[in-house]
């Protein structure tokens, strides 16, 4: 057994949601995404016997490689990472859920390679760390991005997600979160319908989980140090 600390970590993560819901008063359910890049697919299998049944990769042939050796494997496969226009062929339809469409030429594209009659899940990356090395569209332009995707009706887009800085300064950590909460809030009162919000890794989830988290990004917390 090559993690046999999951399921007590993922009990600790799960009582750490449930106190910093209480703190602040949300009480929505939030999912979790077990980050398994870089290490091999023991880790998806231990995943999944903890219970855990989604799984987020950032690299597409990483993921694909994995997906093909885990067919047995009841999984819902995230692309959490990067993707290039070149390579939406080779997701559509291997991913329960694109987390980082952040251009109307990526959106078109997934769009195009999505067969007739499906619809592909994505969320919407923002940057709200006004990192210039991040991916994401930016604030400003969120809202004419999600008006231009409208018509694109083999996309299902779910809601909006982020990271924050890499920092251990909290405050800088909750006002990306913060940012983000109230860009959704604000698309929802335009009439898009994006509820979701993806924030909060490892090293931050507490905060994102205060500042409305609907999905973490998890790895280290629950797998331990990443392979090389």
């Amino acid at each position: 057994m090559g993690f046999p600390g999951l399921p007590g970590r993922l009990a600790q993560v799960r009582e750490t949601i449930a106190a910093c819901q209480d703190r602040t008063g949300w009480t929505h359910p939030v999912s979790i995404v077990a980050v398994t890049k870089t290490h091999g697919p023991d880790a998806v299998r231990a995943a999944v016997a903890a219970g855990l049944t989604m799984v987020g990769e950032n690299r597409v042939q990483e993921a694909l490689g994995k997906q093909e050796s885990l067919l047995d494997c009841p999984i819902e496969w995230h692309l959490i990472g990067s993707l290039q226009r070149k390579k939406a062929r080779q997701v559509v339809g291997r991913f329960r859920l694109i987390h980082s469409v952040d251009r109307i030429e990526l959106a078109r594209e997934l769009h195009k390679r999505a067969a007739p009659g499906t619809r592909q899940a994505v969320l919407v990356q923002v940057n709200c760390s006004d990192e210039e090395q991040k991916g994401g569209v930016l604030p400003a332009d969120l809202a004419a991005l999600l008006e231009a995707m409208a018509p694109l009706d083999r996309l299902d887009v779910r809601g909006l997600m982020t990271m924050a800085a890499l920092t251990p300064d909290e405050r800088v950590q909750r006002r990306a979160f913060a940012r983000l909460r109230g860009l959704r809030d604000e698309s929802t009162a335009a009439g898009f319908d994006v509820p979701e919000l993806s924030m909060g890794m490892s090293g931050d989830y507490p905060i994102a989980v205060e500042e409305g988290a609907t999905m973490l990004r998890l790895g280290t917390v629950l797998l331990g140090e990443r392979h090389q």
